[in-house]
């Protein structure tokens, strides 16, 4: 039985020390029981304390690293089956396949596409995580030439495919300090691959083509051996398997406890699909239900948007908004005579505004409420979106030094607010603006006299 928080607590040395990353031995012994931490943390932990707690501070699913730089990817220590339960936390790896029989234009033609494509969403920006380079011709110098002709023009983690253990040896030799992941050992080669993950020091996928029975099998011979970071595949790849699989995997792994799955899976949709569209929707799918790297045959811009804006909402906490910090932006290079609009900082309230400010052609000063990530309806039906509110940020962003005017444009949704704002900031002219953002744009062509 798990124990909670409190009752670990009582294993812990109490000093406060901070060394395991959390201010008191309270707060990681809470993150323990919620399974988000690894004991290990603590260097002060007495044997007992160990022994006491290491089945009840394992994290239910392994966190495992792929990479070694500032772009490598981490997946798994997930604790919930459902994202609306808590969060999901380690966000999907979107990796794309290239194989050693493809020319050298094609491979350096994709590695450029790749590395180069990027998105921005809410303020951040994202790409595709990795590449999978897989031993295709079955002949080992041309696999180690691949990986370095890859390795050499990119900086994104690696994952290494072969059966054959010398070819991976071999290629893992090259990149070796990349820490790139092994693909992969199954029941003929477990053995061989075993050692070449302890000596290299590199995370190793177990695949399996005879159910999780085999896989539970395999997996435990590995970390009987040592092996501690393991990726599972099932060896599933149509869409009703996979579902149901991945589905069994995930609630083995944190309804059972059980540990032989308790670990990041691995998933190839493209050899389940029978078109690009097909293995886009696959992706989709192995994204929510429960793929934690997803290796894409054919990288398309489109198909990688879609992916890329999934993942985010999915692993986007529920219960804390992606938000903008509260202020003035400009949008475009505002004057003296440029609108100001006032809205939330709810990250897609405010990049729809802006986007549609600057399509427009309106450069504008852009005042942004704090109201805890909240939109303009919500915010204001929850009291944190007022006439008060706005009144405080725009003189506390002295925007009247800003400009040379003092006509300020509320969002539509929230016109029953102009009354009282006039009497908060009884010096400005308070303007109604559109409810939709997509409309800003004609109704400042009409009210709007610079």
């Amino acid at each position: 039985m798990a124990l909670t928080g409190i009752q670990i607590y009582k294993f812990l040395p109490k000093t406060n020390c901070k060394e395991c990353g959390f201010p008191t031995c309270l707060a990681f012994a809470m993150k323990l029981a919620q399974a988000g931490a690894e004991l290990s943390a603590c260097p002060y932990v007495s044997d007992e304390g160990k022994a006491a707690l290491a089945a009840a501070s394992k994290p239910p699913i392994r966190l495992v690293t792929i990479g070694a730089g500032e772009k490598k990817i981490e997946v798994g220590n997930e604790t919930v089956m459902f994202r609306h339960e808590k969060t999901f936390v380690h966000p999907t790896g979107l990796v794309v396949r290239i194989k050693d029989t493809s020319s050298a234009d094609e491979v350096a033609k994709t590695v450029e596409a790749v590395k180069s494509y990027s998105v921005d969403r809410v303020g951040m920006t994202f790409g595709m995580d990795g590449f999978a380079i897989e031993n295709a011709s079955g002949d080992s110098a041309t696999f180690v030439k691949c990986v370095e002709a890859v390795s050499s023009k990119s900086d994104l983690p690696l994952i290494l495919m072969s059966s054959d253990a010398s070819s991976m040896s071999a290629a893992v030799d090259r990149v070796k300090a990349a820490k790139p992941a092994i693909y992969a050992a199954t029941k003929d080669n477990i053995d061989q691959m075993i050692e070449l993950a302890k000596s290299s020091g590199c995370p190793l996928a177990v695949r399996s083509s005879d159910g999780l029975g085999e896989l539970a099998e395999l997996t435990e011979k590995a970390a009987g051996a040592g092996v501690d970071d393991l990726i599972l595949d099932p060896g599933v790849r149509g869409f009703a398997d996979s579902l149901v699989t991945l589905t069994q995997i995930r609630r083995l792994a944190l309804a059972k406890r059980f540990e032989p799955l308790g670990y990041p899976v691995i998933t190839f949709p493209g050899e389940g699909a029978s078109s690009l569209d097909e293995e886009a929707v696959l992706a989709a799918q192995h994204i929510a239900k429960y793929g934690n790297i997803v290796v894409i045959d054919c990288f398309s811009p489109a198909a990688a948007l879609a992916l890329i804006t999934l993942r985010l909402n999915l692993y986007t906490d529920p219960q804390k908004p992606i938000q903008m910090k509260p202020g003035t932006y400009q949008v475009g290079e505002p004057k003296e005579t440029s609108p100001v609009c006032v809205t939330t900082n709810f990250s897609l309230t405010y990049f729809s505004i802006a986007g549609e400010l600057e399509s427009a052609g309106w450069p504008s000063w852009l005042v942004v409420c704090d109201t805890e990530g909240l939109s303009v309806l919500t915010a204001w039906s929850a009291g944190k979106f007022d006439a008060e509110k706005i009144a405080k940020t725009i003189k506390g962003e002295n925007v009247a030094e800003k400009v040379n005017h003092k006509n300020v444009i509320i969002p539509g949704g929230v016109a029953v607010l102009r009354g009282e704002l006039e009497e908060e900031l009884p010096d400005w002219k308070i303007m109604v603006g559109p409810r939709e953002a997509m409309a800003v744009g004609g109704y400042l062509k009409e009210n709007w006299k610079s």
